[in-house]
């Protein structure tokens, strides 16, 4: 057999195993078996033109320039297989990201939902208190109106004249049927107490003299007021509690130092109910936290 159709005959026997070989099942396999045809059918090509130098010579520049495209071709798949490979990491990179935000999103919404459930609860808690200091303010006024030997009679002409009071902080004002004289309570309190600073005294010494001078007679509320931030720490646990015991030291003052009737004076703790102007400001706040000292028209007969 002449040589050149034995080469023919050895690298149609490799072409042919390569497929058995690796099953086609690869996409770098396959890529293997077309650079193997290829260089077989170049071999080939080579063998059938061993006859003729210049055939030969062509054939050879032939089969380079394949092996070359050939080459191009499998650095292209192999780039092409590279950036995908990248992508794919990247994306891997994207999804793990994305689980841990919604995972911290999910936390905080736990978070808030518990908060929630807390304010809710302190909600209830403030009305509660709140009606049951109302319900003591009814009864204790309830109370003092049924002492025995005390008789309230109206006062018609009572609106006619307002308490001269002079300190700049202390507002004065007609309130339906009866008035109101405004104490800054940061002048008379430390924040959060409830102890009358002694600085106060003389002012709310010189106001108490001022009422019983104009209204000797009248019935005297003492109504504590706050903002509505809400109490931390100190021995109060709510706003309600809060006002309800500064106006009882005011009446404590004005009872054991002012000589006032016990039965002439009640107190009342609105905590933030009833503010006179917007707690949206410090000012409006700082003016919100008051007691107010106020005179009915209903007056203790001797």
């Amino acid at each position: 057999m002449p040589p050149s159709f034995r080469i023919i005959s050895l690298f149609k026997e490799d072409v042919q195993l390569i497929p058995r070989r690796f099953g086609g099942r690869s996409f770098a396999m396959r890529r293997m078996t077309w650079t193997a045809r290829a260089m077989a059918l170049g071999l080939i090509a080579l063998a059938g033109c061993a006859d003729n130098p210049m055939v030969l010579k062509g054939r050879v520049a032939q089969y380079q320039q394949q092996q070359s495209a050939l080459q191009k071709q499998n650095e292209l798949y192999q780039s092409r297989i590279d950036t995908l490979d990248r992508d794919n990491q990247h994306q891997k990179a994207l999804l793990a990201q994305t689980q841990q935000q919604t995972k911290l999103l999910e936390d905080r919404l736990v978070a808030v939902t518990e908060q929630l459930r807390g304010t809710t609860t302190q909600l209830g808690q403030v009305q509660n208190d709140k009606q049951d200091v109302d319900s003591k303010a009814k009864a204790l006024t309830a109370s003092l109106r049924r002492q025995a030997g005390v008789s309230i009679a109206p006062n018609n002409s009572f609106l006619q004249t307002l308490p001269a009071i002079r300190y700049p902080d202390v507002h004065v004002r007609r309130d339906g049927d009866v008035i109101r004289i405004e104490l800054p309570g940061n002048q008379i309190f430390d924040p959060g107490g409830a102890r009358v600073r002694p600085a106060a005294t003389n002012m709310i010494a010189d106001v108490a003299v001022e009422i019983r001078r104009t209204y000797p007679d009248q019935l005297l509320g003492i109504e504590g007021h706050t903002d509505n931030d809400p109490v931390t720490g100190g021995q109060y646990r709510t706003n309600h509690e809060l006002s309800a015991a500064r106006a009882l030291a005011v009446y404590d003052m004005l009872v054991n130092s002012q000589r006032y009737r016990p039965e002439q004076l009640f107190i009342v703790g609105h905590g933030p109910n009833h503010p006179v102007v917007s707690n949206g400001t410090p000012e409006g706040k700082q003016r919100n936290r008051r007691v107010e000292l106020v005179i009915y028209p209903d007056r203790l007969g001797q």
